[in-house]
């Protein structure tokens, strides 16, 4: 079995569930990333004055699971910096994404998608997996195109169920073969 170790970065929360529950299926110890200073306009910018130093060695690990948000299709700072910060410590990474963007609008502007290509330009054959689990899978299907329902939605055990938590196992059974 592989050495995982789930490191994340969440500003509302939703991340940070995600996180807990893939360290949680997979036995594994979880760190969080935090920005020496937290500015909203800096994430969305992509610059920042840097992240606090991960307590663990990571190049111990087979594995660095990372999760964090996306945010109007950007990698954001603290996220950047971590991986340009570690990558010489990362042996592989996967990258996980709890995000607003749908599957159907992931290589738009704003979707995830383009953030997946620019993590993997960064890492190089590291990144060997990138997974996004839209908030709206959690969001009734006739109200999915409400922006201020999906900026507002936060997973929690009540509503990670159905389509989001089949995704999930099947990510799950996928990393963990």
């Amino acid at each position: 079995m592989k050495k995982n170790i789930v490191l994340y970065y969440s500003g509302s929360g939703n991340n940070r569930f995600l996180a807990n529950k893939i360290a949680e299926r997979l036995s594994c110890e979880i760190e969080e990333i935090k920005p020496r200073i937290h500015s909203h306009p800096l994430l969305l910018l992509g610059t920042s004055l840097g992240i606090k130093k991960i307590k663990t060695d990571i190049s111990e690990f087979d594995r660095v699971i990372l999760v964090g948000p996306i945010m109007v299709g950007k990698f954001l700072a603290p996220l950047k910096s971590f991986v340009k910060n570690y990558s010489n410590k990362i042996n592989n990474m996967i990258f996980v994404t709890c995000c607003g963007s749908s599957y159907e609008i992931r290589d738009q502007k704003f979707g995830h998608g383009l953030v997946f290509k620019q993590v993997k330009e960064i890492m190089g054959d590291k990144c060997i997996q990138c997974e996004a689990f839209p908030i709206t899978l959690v969001i009734p299907e006739e109200k999915r195109k409400d922006p201020n329902l999906v900026m507002s939605t936060r997973l929690n055990d009540d509503n990670f169920k159905g389509e989001i938590l089949d995704r999930f196992n099947v990510f799950i059974d996928k990393i963990s073969a």
